[in-house]
């Protein structure tokens, strides 16, 4: 499939990680008509994708040997690199002309190596990462698109199919610098959140009643409606990005800070937040929980 013209449309992508953004996305671009192959290290995942329209492959090779495109959406710099370089990865396919779109939210200089192996490979690496993870199943995502402004033009229409908005940013790299941008903001608004019910319910106000008067104030964020249900709830299972996973994210930002002398004072103060949810063992728990750790902190003992 993949050693096909390049210019006739694409109907044939593959989705490498099938977590909490990867598997909706795949379901998505497969009702929008194309032939979609998915994997994961997980079989349930691969068995989730198959009973909602998709094909299983059984490894990175053989999803880029299905498909003229590949999507990669993966937790860790480990996964990435096994999936690129791997013994069953997406190099040892030898698939040339073909499109890899990497949504994950990598430093750009791991994504750039790959990107350099790749083109000697004769395959077009794209840095898109994505932002809205939560809500990938409404199609509530915003792409953040660069590197080869023609290539990405051409995978518009699977864009599409799982996103609400793209933006094309310009050089390979520069969708990562935006992915930054924006989770440095999402990292300091969940715990603003958290810090505002905190204060709240130990000023004696219900939480419920926090929420959906704040909601309906100039106070609000898009992080206070998305997380502050499970800060009312006081449960933080079925996460949509889990404390260890984000905190990847946090040492990225904080990297990327000094590297550039940018001061982050807002976002230097919020990190240990993170910690001291990995500290109580909330690292597999929703980010919300951060919640939980201010409550410690202000020894508030919820009714």
């Amino acid at each position: 499939m993949n050693s096909e013209n390049l210019d006739d449309a694409i109907a044939a992508v593959g989705v490498i990680g099938l977590g909490v953004m990867g598997l909706p996305i795949s379901v998505n671009i497969a009702k929008a008509g194309f032939e979609v192959s998915g994997y994961d290290i997980l079989p349930p995942r691969i068995e989730n994708l198959v009973a909602n329209g998709g094909k299983a492959a059984g490894s990175a090779l053989e999803a880029a040997g299905k498909a003229q495109v590949i999507i990669t959406s993966l937790p860790s710099l480990a996964a990435f690199e096994d999936v690129v370089w791997g013994r069953q990865g997406i190099l040892s396919s030898g698939a040339e002309g073909l499109i890899v779109m990497e949504c994950s939210t990598l430093a750009a200089a791991d994504k750039q190596r790959a990107a350099e192996d790749m083109a000697k490979a004769g395959m077009v690496l794209l840095d898109c990462p994505i932002s809205g993870g939560s809500r990938a199943a409404q199609k509530d995502l915003v792409v953040y698109g660069s590197g080869h402004h023609g290539t990405y033009e051409k995978c518009l229409p699977i864009v599409n199919a799982f996103a609400r908005a793209n933006y094309y940013l310009g050089e390979f790299g520069n969708g990562t610098k935006m992915k930054l941008v924006a989770n440095l903001l999402v990292a300091i608004h969940n715990v603003s959140t958290a810090e505002a019910m905190v204060f709240g319910m130990k000023s004696g106000l219900d939480p419920e009643t926090i929420f959906k008067v704040m909601c309906d104030s100039s106070g609000r964020s898009r992080m206070f409606e998305v997380r502050g249900p499970k800060m009312v709830a006081d449960n933080y299972q079925n996460p949509t990005m889990r404390v260890d996973t984000f905190r990847k994210d946090l040492e990225i930002i904080a990297r990327q800070a000094a590297d550039i002398n940018c001061p982050t004072p807002l976002f230097t103060s919020c990190a240990p937040v993170y910690l001291g949810a990995m500290a109580q063992g909330l690292e597999d728990q929703d980010t919300a929980s951060v919640c939980a750790v201010l409550e410690e902190w202000a020894r508030l003992k919820r009714p």
